[in-house]
């Protein structure tokens, strides 16, 4: 399977991520959950929900939105792993995480 992660923060400000399953062999979705978790907590990130659950999408849009577009475009490696868990954790071939709306589209 082929992977297609695209990062949004502006109409003209998108980061693209492609990649094959093989990029993806040895990872697991509980490390990718584990490292979601803690990007999280060391952003600091907030999340207000009615439940006081935090989601996945959650964690992924957030993580995104508090790293902000400086470290996709200036941390290459650490921006490919956000893609790679990404599309470990949603398992879809296209992803378009859209930091402006705060939506994760397929």
């Amino acid at each position: 399977m082929q992977y297609h992660v695209i990062v949004s923060f502006a109409k003209d400000r998108e980061y693209h991520f492609r990649f094959g399953s093989g990029d993806l062999a040895g990872r697991t979705v509980d490390e990718a959950r584990k490292w979601f978790d803690r990007e999280f907590t060391s952003l600091e990130c907030d999340v207000a929900t009615p439940t006081g659950k935090v989601l996945i999408i959650d964690r992924i849009l957030s993580v995104a939105k508090y790293a902000g577009e400086g470290r996709f475009k200036e941390q290459a490696s650490w921006a490919d792993q956000f893609a790679r868990y990404t599309a470990l954790i949603l398992a879809r071939d296209l992803i378009r995480v859209d930091v402006a709306n705060y939506a994760i589209g397929y």
